[in-house]
């Protein structure tokens, strides 16, 4: 069985928590700590659930929030599970049968 998981990110919600409620007081806070973003950069990870995300700016960003992981990135399964042809006990449909025709050289 395979099970698709997601997950939610909470950037913004503990932005709040912390007093901070515009993303360009983020930017600042991460450049202290050597992570130089632009400010579309900045809002995208602000707004947006990060499809890629480096172990530096994870940490900056629970330094600045005085958080851990955990609280920035919960882990939910999304919808039910989903059970693979192999494990199921059928086997998988044949490929498609393609023609062909052999043609031999003339004068052979």
């Amino acid at each position: 069985m395979i099970k698709k998981m997601g997950y939610q990110w909470h950037l913004r919600k503990l932005m709040a928590d912390a007093g901070m409620f515009q993303t360009s007081e983020l930017g600042p806070l991460l450049a202290e700590r050597g992570i130089h973003l632009s400010r579309e950069q900045v809002y995208r990870l602000v707004t947006q659930p990060p499809q890629r995300l480096s172990m530096d700016t994870l940490a900056a960003l629970c330094d600045i929030l005085a958080c851990t992981p955990n609280d920035l990135i919960e882990v939910t399964t999304v919808g039910t599970e989903v059970r693979r042809i192999a494990e199921s006990g059928a086997s998988a449909p044949p490929p498609p049968v393609r023609r062909t025709r052999i043609r031999r050289p003339e004068g052979l």
